[in-house]
């Protein structure tokens, strides 16, 4: 029986390992590999010259013609959305994300641990606000940044949490200059169907510069001043004008979210909207 140099044996033995340690590295191998191939098929409709299917029908093919500009770029987001998970790990909401079934998706998870996963490029549009509404916006997925936090929705949000979002805002916000206001949260832009990020230390992130609060000195409002038209003014869809109100109490008042505006809430509103 011919014998093998125990060299080649170790070899031989590593080569298997290699394979499966190749393979173990990274379990999310095979949904990356179906993002690239989803981006590459973005970049092919990009770079196609004429573009396809933007021919305009109305008119005949002799009348219209295709002469590529230099001056122009991609998508910049101008709003950054907090989200809470509502569940009970970043595993669980990496799962979630990278099925097509549930449509759903977000550029960002922060863990209760501080860690960060980015799961879709800034410049694409991720499916994380659904239905909503701020100021004349419609479609925030196609201008937002959308973060989600691990939480199930009733937790405090640990320091390490609070930590890792504070230095991604600080990154994002920089980079893609983000005004300060334009920091919200999805209960804001679908009051109607949405309560997160739940129970959310707010003027945490304001004394950083993400997201408006009120003055610690209020006054009381005019006789003229209409909640109606302030919350409107700041940005809230209030053709369901209960539904602004409890949306605007839970971003900013917190101890009581009752669709009624006190005195209290009143003065907090009328500070705010005077900062739009």
């Amino acid at each position: 029986m011919r014998q093998i140099p125990l060299s080649k044996n170790i070899l031989l033995l590593c080569i298997p390992l290699f394979f499966l340690a190749a393979c173990s590295t990274n379990k999310y191998a095979a949904t990356n590999k179906i993002y690239k191939t989803q981006a590459k098929g973005f970049g092919d409709i990009l770079t196609a010259m004429p573009p396809v299917n933007q021919n305009i029908e109305t008119l005949p093919a002799d009348q219209q013609s295709f002469v590529g500009s230099v001056n122009f770029g991609i998508r910049k987001p101008n709003f950054i959305i907090i989200h809470h998970t509502a569940m009970t790990s970043t595993e669980g909401t990496i799962r979630a994300f990278i099925k097509k079934e549930t449509q759903t998706s977000a550029h960002y998870i922060v863990g209760r641990d501080g860690k960060v996963v980015q799961m879709v490029n800034d410049y694409l549009r991720a499916n994380h606000a659904g239905v909503a509404k701020w100021g004349n916006e419609y479609d925030l997925n196609s201008c937002s940044l959308g973060i989600e936090l691990d939480n199930n929705g009733n937790e405090p949000y640990s320091e390490a949490q609070m930590n890792s979002l504070i230095a991604l805002l600080t990154s994002l916000k920089k980079k893609y200059n983000i005004p300060t206001s334009n920091i919200i949260g999805h209960s804001d832009i679908a009051p109607k169907r949405k309560i997160d990020p739940n129970k959310f230390p707010w003027k945490q992130l304001a004394d950083r510069g993400f997201g408006l609060w009120y003055d610690a000195v209020l006054q009381i409002p005019p006789v003229e001043f209409d909640p109606a038209i302030a919350l409107r003014i700041i940005g809230y869809d209030v053709s369901n004008l209960p539904a602004a109100i409890v949306a605007f109490k839970r971003h900013f008042v917190q101890v009581d979210i009752t669709p009624v505006l006190t005195d209290g809430d009143k003065m907090i509103l009328y500070n705010l909207y005077q900062k739009y």
